[in-house]
Formats: C-alpha cells, structure tokens, sequence
C-alpha cells in the first residue's frame, strides 16, 4: 500500500524553498509535490491568486511602496509560464515585467547595474525581471565572459544594491525556478517539435546544456551567497508547473501579506454627497 505523502502547510512549503549560505541544489528535488495533488494545487491557487489580486490592489491605491519579484531559470525552466499562469490575473496597471536579454551598446557604456535600477518597479507596483541581475554571476562567469577577479565581487554589489531597494520602500523576492536536466531535456525536445513553439529555440541552447553541471555551481554560489533576510531566494520545485505554479503564488502572497498595504484615507467632507 502507498501511502500518501502529508499535505505541507504555506507556511511549511516556504521554509523548504527558503535558500540559505549552506545550499544544497541536490537537495532540492526538482519533482517535488509537498504532498499536494493536481485538483488541490489548482484550488489552492485559485484562492491565493484571489488574495493576491486584492494585496495588488491594496498597494497600487497606497502608492508608497512596491515589490520586486525577481525569475531566474535555465533555458526552458518556466519564466514565462510563471508570468502567464500566476501573474496574467492581475491589474497590468499595476504590474512591470522586464525581461533582460543581451546588453546593449548604450547598458554596455554603464556599469552592470545601471540598466537593472532603471527597471526597477515604481511606488504601488510589482516589478517582474524575467531574467537580471544575476546573469552577471551565473553566464558570465560560466563563459568566461569577465575575469573572475570582477565576477567575485559582484555578490557584495548585488548584496548592497538589493538592501538600498529594500530600505528605499521597495520589498524583493527571487525564484529559482530548478527543474531537472532530463525534463529541461524533454521541454527542449517538445519546442522543436512543436510548430507554435520552435521559434523559441536557439541553437546555443544546447551548448548552455552541455554546461549544465557549470550552470548549477554558479547558481548554488549565487543563491547562497545573496539570499538575505531582506531579498531571499526561493528554490521553488519546476517539473510540475502546477507545483511550481502554487509555490510561486505562495511566496507572492506572503510577500505582499508582510507589506500589508492599506487604501488610504478617503479626502474629508465625503459623506453625504449624492452624485447627480
């Protein structure tokens, strides 16, 4: 007989995802359930997404602060599944997504950050960075792209960058969305296949797989070394997207809990009026 793994709490589900300076990738099963089942997940989401939309409305009208929710993933690791499944219900007013590609001529003439702060979300929104920041410690340092005298010290830029957004009004949250080598495998394989999905394909997406034992020791480094009280980082489960789905909404929505925004104050002199 099988017996059924427990049902993990929110609270519970965000510990274990919760990276630490001790990481260890091998111990965070890419295939992880937390004990929930498709139907559960899906009504689970359903209600953090309500409660979700809410919080976003509550911060929009207070306008004060924001949150930055920060996506990072290997080629075919769900970034834009995150962005269509958990955040498409809310407010588009309200919501920044910057995907960072290639640096141009111009963010190239300024240093690493520069076009990172650019982006960053304005008071009463989220900020979404598909990609970031962190491509500086993860390919460039598994390309060699820079020496690793300057990629070393970007961990101590990033630390400091992260904790002036933070004390500057705006709350941070990042998700490594970890999926498993065999089912980024099949996700590669399903978009050459797939008519609708080829174009997302890049032949250089097989040499980064070919760096995949690389990939996961700059991201072990990168988690470990910038996951703070104030920004932490979450190895959230990314070969079930209905796992990864309800982990994604779990960690929104006790961000925005945390902020706990509020509407403001009504102009005085209000009660009474009869529009006509």
């Amino acid at each position: 007989m099988v017996r059924k793994a427990k049902r993990r709490s929110r609270d519970e589900i965000l510990d274990a995802m919760r990276a630490d300076k001790d990481l260890d990738l091998a111990r965070h099963d890419p295939a992880a359930t937390f004990g929930w089942d498709k139907d559960g997940a899906r009504a689970a989401l359903r209600g953090d997404l309500a409660t979700v939309h809410e919080l976003q409305t509550r911060l929009f009208a207070e306008g004060t602060r924001s949150l930055l929710v920060v996506l990072q993933a290997m080629d075919a690791g769900g970034k834009d599944g995150v962005l269509r499944n958990v955040l498409t219900g809310l407010n588009p007013a309200g919501v920044e997504v910057t995907s960072f590609g290639v640096p141009t001529d111009l963010e190239l003439a300024h240093d690493y950050l520069w076009r990172v702060h650019d982006a960053g979300p304005s008071r009463g929104r989220i900020g979404v960075f598909n990609r970031s920041h962190y491509e500086d410690v993860l390919v460039v340092r598994v390309k060699h792209l820079v020496p690793a005298s300057h990629w070393r010290k970007r961990y101590d830029h990033i630390n400091r960058f992260e904790r002036m957004l933070v004390d500057e009004g705006t709350a941070i949250v990042k998700l490594f969305l970890h999926i498993s080598s065999e089912e980024q495998r099949s996700r590669l394989q399903d978009r050459l296949d797939s008519p609708d999905e080829r174009w997302k394909f890049r032949l250089g997406d097989l040499d980064d797989r070919r760096l995949w034992p690389q990939y996961m020791d700059a991201y072990r480094d990168a988690l470990a070394r910038t996951s703070t009280a104030h920004a932490p980082w979450y190895v959230v489960p990314g070969d079930r997207k209905w796992v990864r789905n309800l982990a994604v909404a779990h960690v929104l929505r006790d961000a925005l809990e945390h902020l706990d925004p509020q509407y403001p104050e009504p102009e005085a002199g209000l009660d009474g009026i009869i529009v006509t």
